[in-house]
């Protein structure tokens, strides 16, 4: 009986370092796919962040190219009501939007990226400061939209006979 006692204890033993064995490579196992979905999932990230960020970047040429036209146009206009001297200062103004839309053009996202992060770690409270003074530009010009499209909203009130 003692014998069969044994058999049974080491069979039991057995079983359970087996099982062991097999949870820990499912444990590992699992931890791989996890890590490798991870991994696929921070990719995908990473290329629409890029691609959104081209698209951004793009818009932002554009923009900057329709403002140095405006400005441009409006020189021609500061000519004749303020001088040449002053018409001079909004085209060269105009070129300076135009060159540095052309710079921005020829970078690439991960470019832009490297320097603006270079830039935050060398002037950190520039950098700070920056993105107050944009956020600030941003609540009131989204903040004006809002009201705009709220007086819009409104119905036109008459005037007492």
């Amino acid at each position: 009986m003692a014998d069969e006692t044994t058999g049974i204890s080491d069979a039991t033993d057995t079983l359970v370092k087996d099982a062991a064995a097999e949870a820990g490579a499912a444990k590992r196992s699992a931890a791989d796919t996890i890590r490798e979905e991870a991994g696929k999932f921070t990719s995908q990230a990473a290329d629409r962040a890029r691609a959104f960020a081209g698209e951004g970047k793009d818009k932002a040429t554009s923009a900057l190219d329709e403002v140095a036209k405006m400005m441009k146009n409006a020189a021609e206009d500061v000519d004749s009501k303020l001088g040449e001297d002053y018409g001079r200062y909004a085209r060269s103004a105009a070129d300076g939007i135009s060159n540095f839309a052309e710079s921005l053009r020829g970078k690439d996202v991960d470019d832009l990226l490297a320097g603006a992060t270079d830039f935050v770690k060398k002037s950190p409270v520039i950098a700070v400061g920056t993105a107050a003074a944009v956020g600030f530009v941003l609540a009131r010009l989204i903040k004006s939209g809002i009201d705009a499209a709220a007086d819009a909203g409104e119905p036109k009130s008459k005037p007492d006979a």
